[in-house]
């Protein structure tokens, strides 16, 4: 396929965007294979300090356009939630640019994204990638405990798809045995460590829903908190998965909890996003809109799983084994948030990282097919669920209930969020390490993760306790710096954070960012 075949207007002039807060900006506007770029006009309308646009076409979610005489007028909603308006003169040519978005925007083909094509001269290609090996994740493990090993019996990844070549399991288990136990476990997910607790040596697993069947099967080789409501775990039964039988494992306790995943989740932050947007609202209003979004329930569940994970560990000094039905959505949102609340480390800056990469990245999370599109898609939903958003968000939740003890500030959650639906980094491309590797990701595009200064919050402490969060109503609150960040300014916001940091770090001045940014896709 050639990019140039589905341009049907490369460029126009005289168009004007309107985004955001920014005053309107007039000048050309430009169609490339993967950006939308528009350059103001001298003596145009953008006033000085006003952005120009370079848009990457695949974060545009939704294209809406009008047409009244001459004028056309083009919405494009963003999957990073941003909306921009584009006036354009013409009937034909605003018709071809909208088409033009919209075949661009909805190539598929990892091969085709812009990753690919994301050549800075500042970066090398290989830099960033060897980070957070799990080697290295394992030595730390073995420093404390020569109970496990790391085993590469699926170095070719023939005994589990979405599994990574390496894998951390029990030292006493063999390989043969982890074959067995695979034949059990959808999709080949057998337990793996997940965390281990250096306080008092408890540890987390994760798999996928073990395959009993309505005979209820059991396997000899395999050895629970399952985030699937009771009913949820019995039709799976039905269809050929299910969970542990009780009679077959005497020693666990089994907890059901009913965390919402696929369409629910979705349609849960697509309420969220158009009350967000509505400015029309009533206080009453809006409190049934958010209310009936359901989005903070789900916030809720999420952080109320996780706790009862971590205090399993922490004060029952009980293994945990987390698993849904293919164990590569609300599991590793579980594992994740536990070891956020339980390990200080994970709240450090490279230890938060290492934890997407691990926890997320490596172990399987199908960021492709579940972030094809954002809250404003008109397309009919297919696999998209938010539930590295829904992470995301609770994270930021404890970093409002304890601002002291995350080393990294809300951009580098917003960072993420955005990062995971369009980018220029292939840190975030495929469904897993499989298809990753397939595609040479790691030898063609740049990675995401590195050290970044403008990531930390001055005012972190090293915090070694747990931190427990409140799921009270009252202490939970809507995440306003991303989903009300292009409605509300925050520049007063921006102008007192930048205060602080000069404060605390003794300096004159640091230089905040501005928030009317119409640049809507730039590296971090």
């Amino acid at each position: 396929m050639e990019f140039a075949e589905l341009i049907k207007t490369a460029t126009v002039e005289h168009v004007q965007l309107s985004c955001p807060r920014p005053p309107p900006v007039k000048g050309t506007l430009c169609v490339t294979s993967h950006h939308l770029l528009l350059s103001s006009q001298p003596g145009g309308h953008g006033e000085p300090g006003a952005e120009e646009l370079w848009l990457l076409i695949r974060n545009v979610d939704a294209v809406e356009k009008r047409v009244v005489n001459s004028l056309g007028t083009i919405t494009l909603k963003c999957k990073d939630l941003k909306v921009l308006q584009l006036e354009i003169p013409g009937m034909e040519e605003c018709l071809n640019i909208a088409s033009s978005i919209e075949a661009l925007s909805s190539v598929d083909s990892v091969m085709s994204m812009y990753p690919f094509f994301y050549r800075p001269r500042s970066m090398k290609l290989t830099d960033g990638w060897q980070l957070y090996p799990l080697q290295h994740y394992y030595q730390q493990i073995t420093a404390l405990t020569g109970a496990w090993r790391l085993s590469c019996v699926n170095q070719e990844f023939t005994i589990c798809a979405s599994y990574p070549p390496a894998v951390v399991v029990p030292a006493a288990v063999d390989d043969n045995v982890l074959k067995k136990a695979a034949r059990f476990r959808q999709g080949g997910r057998f337990p793996v460590l997940s965390y281990y607790h250096k306080k008092n040596g408890t540890l987390q697993q994760r798999p996928s829903q073990p395959l009993i069947g309505p005979n209820k099967k059991h396997c000899q080789e395999d050895p629970p908190t399952d985030p699937r409501s009771a009913q949820a775990a019995k039709q799976a039964r039905v269809m050929g998965g299910g969970t542990e039988p009780r009679s077959s494992y005497p020693c666990w306790r089994r907890l059901h909890r009913p965390l919402e995943r696929g369409r629910p989740l979705q349609e849960s932050f697509m309420k969220l996003v158009e009350a967000c947007n509505d400015p029309s609202l009533s206080m009453d209003r809006w409190l049934s809109k958010l209310e009936s979004s359901k989005w903070l329930a789900h916030v809720k569940g999420a952080l109320s799983t996780a706790c009862l994970a971590a205090q399993c560990m922490e004060r029952e000094e009980a293994g945990v084994l987390v698993h849904g039905a293919e164990g590569t959505d609300t599991t590793l949102l579980v594992t994740a948030l536990a070891q956020v609340i339980l390990d200080p480390d994970c709240r450090t800056l490279t230890g938060f990282q290492g934890l997407v990469e691990r926890e997320w990245i490596q172990a399987g999370h199908p960021f492709h097919s579940r972030c094809t599109r954002s809250a404003y898609s008109h397309a009919r939903l297919k696999q998209e669920a938010p539930v590295f958003l829904l992470f995301l968000d609770c994270v930021g939740q404890l970093g409002r209930q304890f601002p002291l003890s995350l080393q990294f500030s809300e951009r580098l959650l917003l960072v993420l969020f955005e990062h995971t639906y369009a980018s220029c980094y292939g840190t975030f491309l495929c469904n897993s390490e499989k298809e990753r590797c397939l595609c040479e990701v790691k030898e063609k595009t740049h990675s995401l993760f590195s050290e970044r200064q403008d990531l930390l919050t001055p005012l972190y402490t090293h915090n070694p306790l747990v931190i427990w969060p409140s799921v009270a109503p009252q202490s939970l609150q809507l995440w306003q710096g991303l989903f009300l960040r292009w409605i509300r300014s925050s520049h007063y916001l921006e102008e007192a954070w930048a205060e602080i940091q000069c404060l605390v770090r003794g300096c004159e001045e640091v230089p905040g960012e501005h928030a009317g940014h119409a640049q809507c896709h730039s590296p971090p």
